[in-house]
């Protein structure tokens, strides 16, 4: 896990200064070496910063035996050593002990098909200084971020959005993805920033000759459907559940071990529920010795989930520390993780995620494993299980009149707010009944975010549906009509606010020079468990039933009798001190009041009626005040211009969808 920055120039030489920069301000992500390279022709120049997990002396760029190729890396690839073996008995002569450098001699024999070989979280830039072409790539979930940027005749590329502000680029609010941002709707391959783009999850980019070209590699299976379990809540063991029991176990295990392979220890990420414990356990299996266990505790109890984790963490015999939070942490370091994360925060987690992976580093590790992802493979989302099962036993009767009286309700009367925004997602909220609360916050949310945008900013939308448009651009490039409808749904949750906002953990801990490795997205697993019936992953009234009973062996009972309580940090809203203050301090400010899409007095008015709030709304309110704070912060730290730009939908970027035809 490193930081990488890469220049190329279409017409004159590079300026090296300004990839020097960029490397600067990665330094962060690596805080071990730093170099940059300018290529014979000058038209490129490559940076990175290193953060040594396998080999002290794995300094990048890294050549080709032929000099031809360089490449940079910011990520971990797992099974390396047997990949590495394969390669040398093919003739390849390696430079690095690194597992960066496996990609690159993959790249000299399959050209772009060598994306699948590779099993990890990456970003790299290839350059090949014979042909004159780029070549990157992005991880198949997006775990590991590549930004993008044209300016001046230039291609900029850096892990980070901030190293692209230093090398040069203009630093401007960009209209499209703020709004699709604060509606909950991010784009997956857009930033907050004007002319700052993403390569999206699962593609490459190619650039040379003036062109750039960005194609997708991979993309979740579509899962056969028709596939049917017969529905016996009491016995799910009875149609094929016990062998999927033991292939999950199998890939989990598998998964977990080939994340436990580093040349420095590795521990673990806890916080005693299901899915972080099941890693802990795993890894506790793989070590001679205690595994270090790192947990985020709070001093406002109710929030406080430490002595489920120490339980769970005294099971395993891990040696375990708990970084113990107040408010004043939370409010002191809040603007720190913004800038870090370079997203709008909704709550605390972000500054409680920093300051946990610094606890990390500061326990003299560098690499953790963590149990994101387990609610996307395992369908453990309430919205998710709904949607599943509104969707098992077909389209009887019952179901057929319960969608055709759904069609015939006006959305407007039902969700107002939410018609007046997205009339397809209102009336997507009729279609799910089992899953009102869902539509009935985001309505709400949806509503307070209306009321402080600046007027003109709204109208510069009007009759725009984001939610649609979104929904058609991935029927489009997923034949996400193909799928299930609770599986449409985790293929669009994946490519907007997971891709987009639980992602950006990886900013906040490389802040720090920390790696977290998530073995529940390694692909081999998750594809895998895509292919299964619907009904195996979540008919039976405890949510991951699969994965307690693939686990089962592993972990204590309270473990796996726990019902799942989703992680919450501390609130700002309703209570005095250090986070309310800073909410009035940074609110009031001028950085807020210089946003060209907020309407300052508006949030004023909000701030003055926190006394007479309702209990019932002060989670909504929590969280519009707490993104706010984040667009403040973000004006404040970078400048940004006093002026919204509007970023096309393709840039000069051409888009291709095809998975085939990637041979380079």
């Amino acid at each position: 896990m490193c930081g990488i920055a890469a220049i190329l120039s279409r017409d004159g030489p590079v300026d090296a200064g300004a990839v020097r920069r960029a490397t600067g301000a990665l330094r962060h992500r690596g805080p071990d070496a730093e170099r940059t390279w300018v290529s014979p022709s000058g038209r490129i120049a490559l940076g990175h910063t290193l953060l040594v997990i396998n080999d002290p002396a794995g300094h990048q760029p890294i050549a080709s035996e032929d000099g031809r190729r360089h490449i940079v890396v910011n990520g971990q690839f797992y099974d390396f050593k047997r990949i590495r073996a394969e390669l040398e008995a093919k003739g390849h002569r390696f430079r690095t002990r690194s597992d960066s450098e496996i990609a690159l001699h993959l790249y000299e024999d399959h050209g772009a098909d060598c994306l699948e070989h590779l099993r990890g979280q990456f970003a790299f830039v290839i350059w090949d200084e014979e042909a004159g072409t780029l070549f990157a790539a992005r991880d198949r979930f997006g775990l590991k971020p590549l930004f993008y940027a044209e300016h001046d005749g230039a291609l900029y590329l850096a892990a980070e959005a901030k190293a692209l502000f230093a090398a040069g680029l203009p630093r401007a609010w960009d209209e499209n993805g703020v709004y699709h941002w604060l509606l909950a709707c991010p784009d997956e391959r857009r930033s907050l920033f004007h002319g700052i783009r993403q390569v999206p999850p699962g593609h490459v980019m190619r650039a040379g000759n003036g062109a750039v070209r960005l194609q997708r590699y991979w993309d979740l299976p579509a899962s056969p459907r028709g596939r049917k379990l017969q529905r016996n809540r009491s016995a799910p063991a009875a149609s094929g559940f016990a062998p999927a029991v033991e292939q999950a176990r199998e890939l989990t295990e598998e998964a977990i071990r080939l994340r436990m392979v580093a040349g420095v220890p590795v521990g673990c990420l806890i916080s005693g529920g299901l899915d972080s414990s099941s890693v802990l356990a795993v890894a506790a299996t793989c070590t001679d010795g205690p595994v270090a266990a790192f947990t985020v505790g709070f001093e406002r109890r109710e929030f406080d989930e430490s002595d489920g984790a120490r339980e769970a963490a005294a099971a395993a015999n891990a040696d375990h520390t708990v970084v113990m939070l107040g408010d004043a942490d939370l409010a002191d370091h809040f603007a720190d993780a913004v800038w870090h994360a370079e997203t709008l925060q909704f709550n605390t987690h972000g500054a409680a995620r920093y300051l946990l992976s610094r606890g990390v580093r500061d326990a003299g590790y560098r690499s953790v494993l963590a149990g994101e992802g387990a609610d996307e493979a395992f369908f453990g989302y309430e919205f998710l299980r709904a949607a599943a099962g509104a969707s098992l036993g077909g389209l009887g009767p019952a179901k057929i009149l319960r969608i055709l009286s759904g069609l015939l309700r006006s959305p407007r009367r039902h969700h107002p707010t939410l018609a007046a925004i997205s009339p397809w997602l209102a009336r997507l909220a009729l279609l799910l009944p089992a899953a009102p609360s869902l539509f009935t916050r985001l309505s709400g949310g949806l509503g307070l975010i209306q009321s402080v945008c600046s007027r003109d900013f709204l109208r510069g939308f009007d009759g725009y549906d984001p939610y649609r448009t979104y929904y058609r651009r991935c029927k489009e490039a997923a034949a996400i009509s193909r799928r299930e409808p609770a599986r449409q749904l985790l293929y669009l949750w994946l490519h907007s606010i997971f891709a987009n906002y639980h992602m950006a953990a990886d900013r906040l801990d490389m802040a720090h020079g920390v790696e977290v490795r998530l073995p529940f997205l390694d692909h081999h697993l998750f594809e895998h468990l895509n292919r299964l019936p619907l009904a195996l992953l979540t008919d039976h009234p405890r949510e991951k039933h699969l994965l307690r009973e693939a686990m089962r062996p592993h972990i204590p009972d309270s473990v796996y009798g726990a019902v799942k309580r989703p992680f919450m940090a501390p609130s700002a809203v309703g209570t005095e001190g250090p986070l309310h203050d800073f909410l009035q301090d940074t609110l009031r400010g001028d950085a807020l009041k210089s946003v060209p899409f907020v309407d300052a007095a508006a949030v004023g008015g909000i701030l003055d009626g926190l006394p007479r709030l309702a209990d019932r709304d002060r989670g909504s309110v929590d969280s519009l005040l707490l993104m706010l704070a984040s667009v403040a912060v973000l004006q404040e730290r970078w400048g940004l211009s006093g002026r919204l730009e509007r970023q096309s939908p393709t840039s000069n970027v051409e888009h291709s969808q095809d998975h085939a035809g990637l041979r380079g």
